[in-house]
């Protein structure tokens, strides 16, 4: 006998479908109600109307097989999202390998820039040698003018 076969990825989705559903306040809240109505109907109805009397063995036999297929499918889902995450880790990863070799990359470069940089004159620089040249040829212009003089 041959099992049937099934895609383990719309599989995966299903479960966690459920598993979120379970997961909200909506889920709690309407199995609340359902239970109560369950307490309600079984303690007050009519006795020949009551299907799970005071014990509520059906109900337990139901919470527990409910319990018994949520827990797999959560597990399920948890392991789904750990994969995710691990992708997700590794891509940012990745990313920031990739990333840090560039900001290596461009520290080395200004780097150069600033040492290339280091043997070009400024303008501030010139200016100034300019200034420095030009007060000391008119010193010695006037020290000329003074040896003429005298």
């Amino acid at each position: 006998m041959q099992l049937p076969r099934f895609d383990p990825e719309a599989f995966g989705r299903w479960s966690e479908s459920i598993a979120r559903y379970m997961g909200t306040a909506k889920f709690i809240v309407y199995m609340t109600v359902v239970i109560a109505a369950w307490f309600a109907w079984n303690t007050l109805a009519p006795e020949d109307l009551r299907f799970d009397p005071y014990t509520f063995t059906f109900l337990t036999l139901i919470l527990s097989l409910q319990a018994s297929y949520a827990a797999p499918l959560i597990l399920l889902a948890q392991n789904r999202q750990a994969d995710r995450d691990r992708l997700a880790m590794e891509e940012d990863r990745r990313r920031a390998a990739m990333q840090k070799a560039d900001t290596e990359f461009l520290a080395r470069e200004i780097a150069a820039l600033r040492i290339a940089l280091g043997d070009v004159a400024t303008r501030d620089f010139l200016r100034s040698e300019l200034s420095r040249l030009a007060d000391e040829l008119d010193e010695a212009a006037l020290r000329r003018e003074k040896r003429r003089m005298e």
